[in-house]
């Protein structure tokens, strides 16, 4: 008498998280305030490319800098977190911390060139106190990378592998004004070993 198996039944993919209007609102902020600038955009502009009227559109946000200061803190936040995570899997080999970093940084600056772009440009438009609290969290994410720097490399001094490694973010950070010529798999190749470059020589 044969016994027939249990068949393994397969869990579902989850369903990627839906994405609220504000979401939408705000990428399309962010992609109008990095091809036209902070100033060459107003509300109207915002709502008429949103498909939002005036009073639905100040449901969601209080104005244009309080859309700024929500597409840049919680990109500064996510970087920070992001690279420590990167750190934190290999605690004991500096070398291949600094590849995960690279290769974390890139990915996101290829895929979200229009947030990069507002970092570079935009930043000073944002109220002091919003800002200082981008600026910190810019300045921590930066110590991770030094202190992964001066661990590898015996040669450097902080002062000096901060200079690197913002010699690094500009190659990185170069993404919005790379055209489409290269594919990206290959541009985020290009950037990695440029980036990787830059660091260890």
């Amino acid at each position: 008498m044969t016994v027939e198996q249990p068949v393994a039944r397969r869990t579902p993919a989850p369903r990627p998280r839906r994405r609220s209007r504000r979401e939408e609102i705000l990428e399309i902020a962010v992609g109008l305030f990095a091809s036209r600038g902070y100033y060459g955009v107003s509300m109207d502009d915002i709502g008429a490319a949103a498909g939002v009227t005036g009073p639905a559109l100040y449901h969601h946000f209080a104005g244009k800098e309080a859309m700024l200061a929500a597409a840049l803190n919680p990109v500064s936040e996510q970087l920070l977190a992001g690279g420590r995570a990167r750190i934190g899997q290999y605690t004991d080999d500096p070398q291949a911390a600094l590849a995960a970093l690279v290769d974390f940084h890139v990915d996101f600056a290829l895929a979200h060139p229009a947030v990069i772009a507002l970092h570079l440009h935009e930043l000073d438009r944002l109220p002091d106190e919003p800002r200082r609290a981008v600026r910190r969290l810019q300045r921590q994410y930066v110590e991770e990378w030094v202190n992964v720097l001066t661990a590898l490399r015996s040669d450097l001094d902080a002062a000096e592998a901060r200079v690197l490694a913002h010699a690094a973010f500009g190659l990185m950070n170069s993404t919005p004004f790379l055209g489409g010529e290269v594919d990206r798999e290959r541009r985020a190749e290009l950037l990695r070993v440029a980036a990787l470059a830059s660091l260890v020589g």
